[in-house]
């Protein structure tokens, strides 16, 4: 479990990367934030082994629809953020 109180981009990338790897063709370290997961080459197993990093790491839960319904890194931080704050 982190002892970090957010959720961040490098976070995010970094078990993007860890779980799934990345895409030849998708560049991480540009500006991802609007850029829908499909876009960046990951589908929804990829997506679900990634919350699954995200809970474990972060000591938290994430409803059953926060996958599906985020469509973008700069959604799911934010319900990534929202869970981590109302655990604290």
């Amino acid at each position: 479990m982190s002892v970090s109180t957010e959720f961040t981009l490098d976070d995010l990338k970094r078990i993007l990367r860890d779980g799934a790897g990345a895409d030849e063709g998708v560049d991480l370290d540009g500006d991802i934030l609007d850029t829908g997961f499909e876009e960046l080459g990951y589908e929804s197993l990829a997506l679900l082994e990634t919350g699954s990093r995200i809970e474990r790491e972060f000591g938290i839960t994430l409803d059953d629809d926060v996958l599906g319904d985020t469509q973008t890194p700069r959604a799911l931080l934010a319900a990534v953020n929202a869970a981590i704050g109302s655990v604290a």
